[in-house]
């Protein structure tokens, strides 16, 4: 039995580029106008859950 590491399988000189699977243009727009809403929706959450553990009322 062989185990092969992710380093054994990668040519040494080939250099990643990473950046071709990311969303280019209008997706990546997209994608950014929903990761910011998700964002401003979990700090509202966040925001409502201390209000409502309070007991101070």
């Amino acid at each position: 039995m062989v185990n092969l590491s992710a380093e054994d399988l990668m040519p040494k000189n080939k250099v990643i580029d990473y950046d071709k699977d990311l969303p280019q243009g209008e997706q990546a727009a997209h994608n950014s106008e929903v990761r910011k809403r998700i964002d401003e929706l979990k700090e509202q959450q966040r925001l409502k859950e201390l209000l409502d553990d309070t007991d101070d009322w």
